[in-house]
């Protein structure tokens, strides 16, 4: 059942660490955590946000069926309209199971389903992995977690400060598919090259059949490296040699394809403990990075998620603006997004209308029914942009009076 806001312009809840996944027009939001006179809270399972990208609004959908557990650092992905979630953190540990939510519900409900009748053994238990979507299949790197002594083994690199009895905690670099046609469980033979540092909160984004790897965390560093796996052949490029300049080691970062041959990297968190705002176009054409001078340097994000849009856009949420290590209390609820190519004529004629409504309320009735439609939902989204800065800066206010 929908639950309806009680206002309008509502905006999902600030959280870190939780699944976002684009599905048409849609930007689903799901779990995660926020800070409670620092403790943490994790969100509840059954509340999936979603955000209209062309109206602007967002809504509350309670959910039904096999819950999940409310966790943070799960790993979700999309295929076919179905948001898959694995792994997690909460309070009894580390998570391996996997659940499934469809997101095209002809009738609003939307209902998790757990997958317990597959084949195969799963991933050992561990959050802050990643994902590559890739033919009907989830490709799983990664990840930080707990394993029993006996499977111990290369990819995995031991937290020395961490082990009890016959448990171990630490960093992965395994790799572990699960095709959803034949709910089947598998690893790969990796046929060649030099496999990544075991390594979490790091993160992955698919280019053609090859998923790339930026940075991340093993035990005190974070990295800046960038590798590429073969999903056709299983074989690894190695550590990428870059021409030029290059982003800074981190860890709790987003990487997003936009476009054939380029990925856009945004925020996380230094190696000295810096919450970082910073974007970088990576062409795999020129094997270069090159860093986006015009993003305000005042919107750190780390731990947050990142999303492709309908027109290049890269939709950021949440997140947190703190390092999350020491201080962990400003949690996010804004939506960043980001401009990655020129917009097309259509949406910039909307945009131009949905802003100047007012000026434009007797010629609007006039337009084609279709067209109509497309512009109202416009007219929507910048009264929705509009009621949300004009609310932001009365807050702001507010608190500049108090304290002073």
């Amino acid at each position: 059942m929908a639950a309806e806001p009680a206002d309008q312009f509502c905006v999902a809840e600030e959280r870190s660490g939780h699944c976002a996944v684009v599905d048409g027009n849609f930007l689903y939001v799901w779990g995660g955590y926020v800070s409670i006179e620092e403790n943490e809270v994790y969100l509840p399972s059954d509340e999936l946000w979603i955000y209209d990208m062309d109206s602007g609004l967002w809504t509350m959908h309670l959910m039904e069926g096999e819950l999940p557990t409310s966790m943070s650092g799960s790993c979700g992905a999309s295929i076919n309209g179905k948001l898959y979630i694995f792994g997690g953190f909460d309070d009894k540990g580390y998570s391996n199971r996997l659940y499934y939510v469809n997101l095209r519900t002809k009738t609003g409900t939307y209902r998790w389903k757990k997958i317990t009748n597959f084949k195969g053994q799963p991933p050992t238990p561990r959050d802050k992995l990643s994902c590559w979507v890739y033919k009907n299949r989830l490709i799983y790197f990664g990840g930080y977690g707990c394993r029993k002594h006996n499977e111990l083994s290369d990819c995995f690199d031991v937290h020395d400060a961490f082990w009890e009895g016959q448990i171990f905690w630490g960093w992965h670099n395994d790799v572990h598919v699960f095709d959803t046609t034949t709910q089947t469980w598998s690893q790969p033979t990796i046929r060649g090259g030099d496999p990544p540092q075991p390594r979490a909160a790091h993160t992955c984004a698919v280019l053609g059949n090859k998923g790339y790897i930026f940075g991340g965390r093993v035990l005190q560093t974070r990295m800046n490296d960038l590798h590429c796996l073969n999903l056709d052949t299983w074989t690894w490029s190695g550590r990428i040699n870059i021409s030029g300049e290059k982003p800074r080691d981190r860890s709790w970062h987003t990487l997003t394809p936009i476009g054939d041959d380029r990925l856009f990297l945004f925020g996380g968190l230094s190696s000295d403990n810096v919450p970082l705002s910073d974007g970088w176009i990576h062409s795999i054409a020129t094997n270069g990075w090159k860093q986006l001078t015009h993003l305000p340097k005042s919107r750190p994000r780390l731990w947050h998620t990142a999303c492709l849009g309908q027109e290049g856009e890269v939709m950021v949420f949440g997140g947190s603006k703190d390092d999350l290590l020491f201080m962990d209390t400003s949690h996010c609820s804004d939506l960043l997004i980001f401009q990655t190519q020129p917009y097309s004529l259509l949406r910039l004629c909307l945009d131009c209308i949905g802003k100047n409504a007012a000026l434009l309320e007797n010629q609007i009735p006039c337009l084609p029914s279709k067209l109509l439609q497309e512009v109202l939902k416009k007219i929507t989204f910048w009264a929705a942009m509009t009621h949300r800065q004009e609310r932001k800066a009365e807050t702001e206010r507010q608190i500049q009076l108090h304290s002073t």
